[in-house]
């Protein structure tokens, strides 16, 4: 039998980081697909109150209908002065119709008065794993910083380039892509993760 694993997303910068960090495991010799592969599908909303909960409806949806093992991750930004927002809603923080820099402006705006040392912040990623007969994984990741006052770097992706690391004096955007997927919350999450898919591929 193939070895598929769908990664239950359209988010192409998603699907990259996923395949850049599958490359240096294990399964480096699994097929990756994602959504983008089966325009047929719909997606389920996304109408979830945690991060665990959007996951599990992105990867059960997906395994159910096309027969493949999936994994989901959702994943978003949670500001300590804002109570933990934008949160489940990071994508959609400034509207539905706007994009990441419309997400980095609002919360620029927000924390406009917020002075440095109060301005920290985590990115959060829950990953589910789902089997086509029903059974779900979890894994979890973080990552913590603090909110940069303007954006930098030309990397990454979403709110990357306000996101600062103080340990490495730079955003999450100005590192290179390696070392981004090694420190990054979805990397940690990942790496929960593995062991889990190694088993179930194991078995197939």
């Amino acid at each position: 039998m193939e070895k598929k694993l769908i990664l239950a997303t359209n988010n192409l910068h998603k699907v990259e980081e996923f395949r850049q960090m599958f490359e240096q495991t294990p399964l480096s010799g699994i097929e990756i697909l994602s959504l983008k592969d089966f325009p047929e599908f719909e997606a389920p909303p996304e109408d979830g109150d945690s991060f665990a909960a959007n996951a599990t409806i992105k990867a059960r949806a997906a395994a159910a209908k096309l027969g493949i093992t999936a994994l989901a991750d959702d994943s978003g930004l949670c500001v300590d002065a804002l109570d933990g927002a934008p949160g489940i809603y990071s994508a959609r923080f400034a509207g539905l119709d706007k994009n990441s820099a419309d997400n980095n402006r609002k919360l620029l705006d927000l924390l406009a008065e917020v002075p440095q040392g109060r301005r920290q912040a985590a990115f959060h990623a829950v990953i589910v794993i789902a089997t086509p007969d029903g059974r779900l994984y979890q894994a979890d990741g973080q990552c913590r910083g603090e909110i940069a006052f303007t954006p930098d770097g030309a990397g990454g992706f979403g709110y990357d380039p306000i996101f600062y690391l103080p340990q490495y004096g730079c955003t999450m955007a100005s590192l290179g892509g390696d070392e981004k997927n090694r420190i990054s919350h979805r990397g940690h999450a990942l790496q929960q993760a593995l062991p889990i898919l190694v088993d179930l591929f194991a078995k197939i």
